[in-house]
This record gives C-alpha cells, structure tokens and sequence, in this order.
C-alpha cells in the first residue's frame, strides 16, 4: 500500500513540527505541506490535495472549521481530522457538519493519533472516547421527544407542526379551517404544555436539533 499522504493545519510552532516530525518518521504515512493558517490551507491544499488533512479548529483570522467547508468540495478525496483542544459539544456538531470525519483532542497519544489518521484513511471515523460519547447522547436526546409532547392534542400537535414550518397565524387558520383566535388559544395552551415562551422555544424542544 502507497504511503498515506497528511498536510497540517495547526498555527503552534511547536505542535506543528511535532506533528510533522511524527508523520515523517513512520512508514505508513508521508508528510506533504503545514500551513499557519486557514487562508493559506484553503488557497494550496486544492491544489495538491493530501489524503489526510489535520485541522485545528482555533486558528488566527479563518478557523479550521470555516476552511473545510470552503475547500472539502475542491478535494473530494480528502479526508479531514480535527485536532483540537476543543470538546464541546457545538464545536464537536460544527466540525462533523462542515465535512471532518474525525475528531482527536490534542491530548490523544501520538500511537493513537496515527491510529486513527489510518482509520480515517481506510474509511473509518475516528474519536476520541468522549467525543463519541457526546455525539451518541446527541442523536439519543434527538430522537427522544420530550415527554411534553404527549400532553398536546392532535390539533395542537398540527398548529405546532406548521408553527415549525414558518406558517403565520392567519395561514394556520386557513390550513386547519379555524380561526385565527382559535390559533392564538391552541398556541396558548402549546406554550404552557411545553413549559415555553414563544415560537423559537416551542419548536426548539418539539424538534430537536444536532
């Protein structure tokens, strides 16, 4: 098998060569360019795509996150490994929407790290045991409806559903044939049910979203 080829997103000097030390030493992968910033990465990493790009996330001007969906589509073959200090779950949820397909915190051991740059090449996911655990809990939660929802009634459930839907009151009326004060009272009676203050609230907890 050709060696697998990795460029380095990572403004730290000392990581950064780190990294590339790492990389140039095993047998398995081949390092191919570092760049200090995610201008620099999304302007040369399309013109010679790697196999594996490792990104970080905090980055002065663009971050990694920005960077991948501006050029995951000019490198259809390239895979892309966050490397971050960060675990929350937003930034987790950010990275994997943009295009990552694997998320290693900086701790990660540097056997696990090249480890996991090998999964991700062979078409595996690769994360850190935490950041897997989050991303399991966050589909569990979403496909949990809160136990709220069982209170509404059918109608409220509908008036809800178009609410969800950018519908105003006057074209929930003329969808469900009722009036528009008839909405405004089952849109009472959801906010209370839901425990709620407006429409944002209400659709957030009525569908949750990664």
């Amino acid at each position: 098998m050709n060696s697998i080829t990795v460029s380095i997103v990572e403004d730290l000097d000392e990581l950064r060569d780190a990294l590339q030390r790492l990389i140039s030493q095993s047998d398995r992968f081949s390092f191919a360019e570092s760049y200090t910033n995610a201008e620099q990465a999304e302007k040369k990493i399309p013109l010679h795509p790697p196999d594996i790009v490792i990104m970080d996330i905090n980055l002065p001007g663009m971050n990694g996150i920005e960077c991948i969906k501006r050029i995951k589509d000019k490198c259809p073959g390239t895979q892309f490994m966050m490397f971050t200090i960060y675990e929350d779950d937003e930034k987790v949820f950010e990275a994997l929407k943009a295009g990552a397909h694997g998320y290693l915190l900086k701790k990660t051991p540097k056997e696990k790290l090249l480890e996991g740059l090998e999964e991700l090449y062979l078409g595996g996911s690769p994360m850190t045991t935490n950041i897997a655990r989050k991303v399991i809990e966050a589909f569990e939660k979403k496909n949990q409806a809160p136990e709220e929802l069982n209170t509404l009634t059918k109608k409220e459930k509908q008036v809800l559903d178009l609410l969800a839907k950018g519908y105003l009151y006057k074209e929930i009326a003329d969808q469900l044939h009722i009036t528009r004060d008839t909405v405004k009272q089952h849109i009472h009676h959801i906010y209370e049910k839901l425990h709620v203050q407006n429409r944002t609230e209400a659709i957030n907890k009525a569908f949750p979203r990664l």
